[in-house]
């Protein structure tokens, strides 16, 4: 397994772990933008989507599949946002992909019209030009 020894997702400690699979580990977000927002992440450090391998992939989909149905009995979100910051210029923080699962809530925003467009702000409100 490749192991960055200064990556935060490579030298997780144990309690933060909400499930462990053979390709991919689920935690809760050290900062989260919900309740319940949820980090899947390929043990193997890779930092980019593009650099995962299939098998990876699919266990990435199945993390997220699995993390969501955990997260539909705990918090009962009305909806979700589902992304990956791919590329310090998309945002990524951590060089080791992850996929962020955040659980929306009815009335959580004034309007949550746009989604993920809201990182351009003058571009979210598409349906009003």
């Amino acid at each position: 397994m490749n192991v960055v020894s200064d990556c935060p997702f490579c030298t997780l400690s144990p309690e933060r772990i909400v499930s462990d699979h053979d390709l991919v580990v689920v935690i809760r977000d050290g900062y989260p933008v919900s309740p319940g927002h949820t980090l899947i992440i390929p043990k193997r450090h890779v930092k980019s989507i593009f650099e995962a391998t299939i098998s990876e992939r699919e266990a990435l989909l199945r993390g997220l599949d699995e993390a969501k149905s955990v997260l539909d009995k705990e918090f009962k979100p009305t909806a979700y946002n589902i992304g990956i910051n791919d590329g310090v210029a998309a945002g990524q923080t951590v060089p080791h992909l992850h996929i962020h699962l955040i659980p929306r809530f009815e009335g959580d925003c004034d309007d949550p019209r746009g989604g993920l467009r809201w990182i351009f702000p003058n571009k979210a409100k598409y349906w009003r030009d």
